[in-house]
């Protein structure tokens, strides 16, 4: 893997509009080669036989049946609305 410069992680933070002072350019650049170097030494295991996995655990739905049943009516549910319109919930506008 090829290291990050300095300049690289100054145009980042420029990206980002992050404000980095000299030292926090010298560290940030430090500590994202150390990350590559890591995973660098990771490419150097052997993977041959191990299986592709998505997830380390097993994964499965814990969501329950979805059963159709009878549900508040729209008059019920605007009672107590402090304002509708055209029998929906009026609201402030959020957006110009």
């Amino acid at each position: 893997m090829s290291a990050i410069s300095r300049t690289e992680v100054e145009y980042v933070a420029k990206l980002a509009r992050l404000d980095l002072t000299e030292e926090e350019a010298v560290k940030y650049t430090e500590q994202l080669n150390a990350i590559l170097e890591f995973a660098g030494k990771l490419n150097e295991l052997d993977t041959q036989n191990v299986e592709p996995t998505s997830h380390v655990l097993d994964v499965y739905n814990v969501m329950r049946d979805d059963i159709e049943r009878p549900s508040v009516s729209r008059e019920l549910a605007l009672r107590n609305a402090p304002d509708e319109e055209d029998g929906q919930f009026k609201v402030p506008a959020v957006m110009e």
